[in-house]
Formats: structure tokens, C-alpha cells, sequence
């Protein structure tokens, strides 16, 4: 394996890893048991690619390469064994530093994932189609996401929270400019650094996209 591809991998594997580690949570919170938590993991951490892979017209890599999946089911499996063992481990101040922590592999796994998305339909012969292009990086960061918020039945978290969709967006642009400028490494690592700064900074400042607040008419 050469040293981008090897470099590439890693840094999959990493996003995979940190958005599993979401997903199961997820699936904790809602008192799933160990094989809805796993199942929750795993979207969460292959659903956007795979989705990307159907729509380019391939057999998704999640299937044909289970290295991620495995990845992801074993993460999972780490979370709900600990949590099974220390249900109170997340509370007082463990609390506030899951939270943070959560914070950090969610946007880890939508900054990688994204700049995946981008490179896969580079690789697939679209590197002259922008929009497309953007398209791609956005639904592999955020599919997974959607999948899993609609599997616990919750409102998607790209829709309500902290400019989430909108830091894919602009990353998955930031990467196709700057994979023509200086190749495929430098626009994984730039643009997924990108993603974690807009998340980073959105969740310190609680930046959030405008929504309308409809009066609740009162009963009488």
C-alpha cells in the first residue's frame, strides 16, 4: 500500500472509529440493547458512504472492504460493555467531559468523512463537476447521521444543530479547490480541518441557523 493511500486509510478508519462512537451513544441514550446500539454504530459510520457508493452506480466498500464495519461494531461493543458495567460513569463532571469529547470525534468523523466523500467522486472521473463533488462529501459526512436519528426516531441533528450540514457544505468545497491546487493529502487534511473549526467554533458560540418560533395558541 503506498504512503497517500496508507495516509487515506488511517484517517477513514479514524472517522470511522469517532463516528461510531456517536451512533452507539445514541443508541444507549435510547435504551437499545447491544444489537440495536452495534446496528446504530455501524450506520452511523458507513451509511453516508454507502449511500455515496449507490448513487456513483458502485457496490458500496462498506460490503466489499469490512475492515469499517468491523471497526465500527467493535467500538460500539467497547461503549455499551463499559457503559453496561458503569451506567454512572457519564455523570457529574465525567458528564461535561463526555459531552465535550463527543463533540470532538462527531466533528473528527464529519470533517473526514466529508473530504472522503469529495475524493471518492474525484477518483471516480467527476473531478470538473463542483456541484456534484459537493454533493458527495456532504452525504457522506452527514448520511450516516440522518440514517441514524431516523432509525432512534429524533429529529435529524443536521437540521437543528449548530450549523452542522452547513460545515460539511463548506468543507467538501474547500476540498475540491484544494485538491486541484495541491493534491489529494493536503485537501483531506485542510478540509477536514476545516469542518472541526466551523464545529468547534458554532458549538462554543452556539451559532445556529435562523428557524421560525410559531406562538403555541393557548387551550382554552
Amino acid at each position: 500500500m503506498e504512503i497517500q493511500s496508507f495516509i487515506v486509510f488511517c484517517m477513514e478508519l479514524i472517522g470511522t472509529v469517532a463516528f461510531a462512537a456517536s451512533g452507539a451513544m445514541v443508541g444507549i441514550h435510547c435504551r437499545m440493547d447491544v444489537f440495536g446500539v452495534c446496528v446504530l454504530g455501524v450506520i452511523t459510520a458507513v451509511g453516508g458512504g454507502m449511500t455515496r457508493d449507490i448513487m456513483l452506480g458502485h457496490v458500496p466498500g462498506a460490503l466489499t472492504n469490512p475492515v469499517y464495519v468491523i471497526a465500527a461494531v467493535i467500538t460500539a461493543l467497547i461503549l455499551f460493555v463499559v457503559l453496561f458495567f458503569r451506567a454512572n460513569v457519564l455523570q457529574g463532571r465525567f458528564g461535561i467531559l463526555y459531552e465535550k469529547i463527543m463533540l470532538v470525534m462527531d466533528s473528527i468523523g464529519l470533517g473526514i468523512f466529508t473530504a472522503a466523500g469529495v475524493i471518492t467522486g474525484i477518483n471516480a472521473g467527476y473531478i470538473g463537476d463542483v456541484f456534484l463533488l459537493t454533493v458527495l462529501g456532504t452525504l457522506t459526512g452527514v448520511g450516516g447521521g440522518l440514517l441514524r436519528d431516523m432509525m432512534a426516531g429524533q429529529p435529524p441533528y443536521i437540521f437543528v444543530k449548530h450549523v452542522y450540514a452547513c460545515a460539511s457544505v463548506t468543507g467538501a468545497v474547500c476540498c475540491v479547490w484544494i485538491y486541484r491546487l495541491f493534491g489529494q493529502v493536503p485537501a483531506m487534511f485542510i478540509a477536514s480541518g476545516v469542518v472541526m473549526a466551523i464545529r468547534f467554533l458554532a458549538a462554543h458560540y452556539r451559532w445556529n441557523l435562523p428557524h421560525v418560533r410559531l406562538e403555541r395558541k393557548k387551550q382554552r
